[in-house]
């Protein structure tokens, strides 16, 4: 008999509507209930492709006995992180605070105010190493509420009250000094041997690693070694999906062999835009398969893209789904798809082994060494369309379809970087059409909402991820096709931000003045696996001053980054949005207006212009007043001009690529 998540649009949360547990959405209602029935409340978190989340729902939530006695001493609220970010933000520093470390799936217990009591991420269905099942947390909880309430009160109070606590930190520019010293942290920080910061588990680092490419100082020439390692070290990695294009989430091992095989779409956005502004082969190549991965698999029938691809696929059609199947080869696999031949060089080529480099003797594909023989290459061409047929006719991860406006946002900048600086007009064509999709049905009198599924927008209230991120993305849609709709949007959305979300100090909340209460306004600077909602609306207002002119967009952006000072001394790895956007605001960013006759000649300019790190570059047939930085901007002598300017003070314009620098 389905539970009350029947009717939820996540499809994390119908991956549990057939659950015996009695789920309830995040809402009034729950809470009500659980004050009626004066019993504590289980919040649970997760998404569609967490493979770890599947593990407690097999073990936990979809066995009687478990889901008997939370239905008798609790009120279980589900929630899908992607759809309720605001939620999972204020409850996973809740639980950091508490275990020192978090994850998903989130487990947190909390009082009829949302004053978590206890705080947890995975919870076995059995005793290990020590620690106690999810049966005997419970019990342990249950008995609290009821024997020791005056003491689980105290708790929850005194939790709520440090989630509400704002720190006081000071504020001041981050000056080309301090960027260095940025960079002298993140050197500390590397891994000479296998690129990347830390060790395991290792996510790619997309955000520092733009930074490192925009950045122009003392150490540059250790940035540039820490930034081509650390592309070609993922890029031939098992974290990279070698047949078919496209990055998992992150590697579970140091040299990145072994991915956790979820395949997210911010990540992928992100790196298609990272790689191809690398203005390298191996950059245009990989940005060339990310793309063609995301249009093939991501793209739903309404234009936008879905937000993630399972880690886990079943065995067998019906059977238990295991992570890595879909994606993991034995060398007899590759034979009996390539032939003896094929399958040897192939084995050979991608490091599998007998032994295998994950498990059950299978192995992830790598690609440490990528041909230089023509004819080897394509080879390897033919051998990858063989296998990525072959692929298809195992099991299918699931795919979460539903569209989150950040992630989409995301996913038109990536697009258009790649089309632009790859000539691939067709990859703007698609980033056009997600626009469109976004302007639809997730924008409502200049606000946001966050997800939409099947072409029906959802009823929650967009954060500030949403803004920053949709804005750029169609800030950079204006650029590139000088449609003033694209700015108009964009602007719009900015004004909104700045009326809504704004703190005190110049910062930023990550939600509305006007959004639900919650036990803490959730409020987080530092980049994660995706930027921060801080760190890309800083990027937005910097693209935005520099088409429009508006000094208020710079002002802002200017006193905000001052916010997070702290932060990028300390913390670079998760400043790294940040930093990047201080550095192309210590002498510019440069604006560049390309106007004259679509030709071969205007795309050398726009060509040249791109490779100028941060610079914002719009290309048009002729002037138009509805985008300022293209006021007044005239072909000279009938042939495409080139406008440098830094503050909208321009150099004469030039009709050679090489005047450009």
């Amino acid at each position: 008999m389905p539970n009350r998540l029947a009717n939820a649009t996540s499809p994390y949360l119908l991956q549990h509507k057939d659950n015996p547990v009695d789920w309830w959405e995040w809402g009034p209602e729950a809470f009500a209930e659980a004050k009626e029935r004066n019993v504590p409340i289980l919040l649970s978190v997760g998404y569609a492709a967490c493979h770890w989340c599947h593990v407690m729902a097999h073990e936990s939530f979809e066995d009687q006995a478990t889901a008997d006695y939370l239905n008798a001493h609790f009120v279980s609220i589900k929630v899908d992180r992607e759809e309720r970010p605001d939620v999972d933000a204020v409850y996973m520093q809740a639980t950091t605070a508490m275990t020192g470390q978090g994850g998903w799936p989130m487990t947190v217990v909390m009082d009829h105010e949302g004053a978590p009591f206890f705080a947890g991420t995975y919870l076995p269905d059995q005793p290990r190493h020590g620690s106690p099942s999810f049966t005997q947390v419970l019990q342990a909880l249950s008995g609290a509420w009821v024997d020791r309430g005056d003491d689980v009160r105290r708790t929850a109070a005194s939790v709520a009250e440090h989630l509400r606590k704002e720190a006081s930190l000071p504020s001041y520019a981050l000056t080309g000094e301090r960027i260095d010293g940025a960079v002298a942290t993140l050197a500390q920080e590397y891994d000479a041997m296998a690129g990347g910061f830390g060790g395991a588990p290792k996510f790619p680092p997309t955000m520092v690693l733009e930074f490192l490419r925009r950045y122009r100082g003392d150490s540059e020439q250790q940035a540039r070694h820490m930034l081509a390692r650390t592309v070609a070290a993922m890029a031939g990695s098992g974290m990279y999906d070698q047949v078919g294009g496209g990055f998992a989430r992150y590697a579970v091992d140091r040299a990145w062999v072994v991915p956790h095989f979820e395949k997210m779409l911010y990540d992928n956005a992100q790196l298609l835009g990272l790689y191809a502004r690398l203005g390298s082969e191996l950059g245009d190549r990989i940005a060339t398969e990310t793309a063609d991965f995301m249009l093939r698999e991501l793209r739903t029938t309404e234009g936008g893209f879905a937000s993630a691809l399972d880690a886990d696929s079943p065995a067998e059609p019906g059977g238990h789904a295991e992570e890595g199947l879909f994606y993991a080869w034995t060398p007899a696999q590759l034979a009996e798809a390539l032939g003896p031949t094929d399958g040897a060089w192939a084995a050979e080529l991608f490091n599998v082994t007998e032994d295998g480099t994950f498990e059950h003797g299978m192995s992830t594909l790598q690609l440490r060494h990528y041909p230089q023989d023509p004819a080897d290459r394509d080879r390897l061409a033919d051998v990858r369309r063989r296998l990525l047929a072959a692929r298809e006719q195992r099991p299918r991860p699931a795919r979460d379809d539903k569209v989150v406006a950040a992630w989409n946002g995301l996913a038109i900048s990536g697009l258009v970087d790649a089309g632009r600086r790859l000539g691939r007009p067709d990859y703007i064509e698609a980033a056009t059409g997600t626009a469109e999709l976004l302007a639809r049905l997730h924008l409502e009198d200049g606000r946001i909402l966050r997800v939409s599924r099947d072409g029906v927008a959802g009823a929650h209230a967009g954060v500030l991820e949403d803004y920053g991120c949709v804005a750029s993305g169609f800030l950079a849609l204006a650029q590139a096709t000088a449609d003033p709709r694209w700015l108009r949007l964009a602007t719009r959305l900015l004004d909104t931000a700045l009326a809504g979300f704004a703190a005190p100090d110049g910062g930023f909340f990550d939600t509305s003045a006007d959004a639900e209460v919650l036990v803490a306004r959730p409020r987080d600077p530092g980049d994660n696996a995706s930027p921060s909602g801080f760190s890309s609306l800083v990027h937005a207002l910097v693209e935005a001053h520099a088409l429009t002119g508006v000094g208020r967009y710079r002002d802002a952006a200017e006193t905000a980054l001052a916010t997070v000072s702290v932060l990028a001394d300390k913390a670079p790895r998760f400043a790294g949005w940040s930093l990047a956007a201080a550095v192309t605001m210590l002498d510019g960013p440069l604006e560049v207006a390309v106007v004259g006759p679509a030709g071969v000649e205007r795309d050398a300019l726009v060509a040249k212009a791109l490779t100028l790190p941060g610079a914002v570059v719009v290309a048009a047939d002729e002037a138009s007043e509805d985008i300022p930085l293209l006021a007044g901007r005239t072909a000279v002598d009938g042939r495409p001009a080139a406008y440098v300017c830094r503050g909208f003070v321009c150099e004469r314009p030039v009709t050679e690529p090489d005047g450009i620098g």
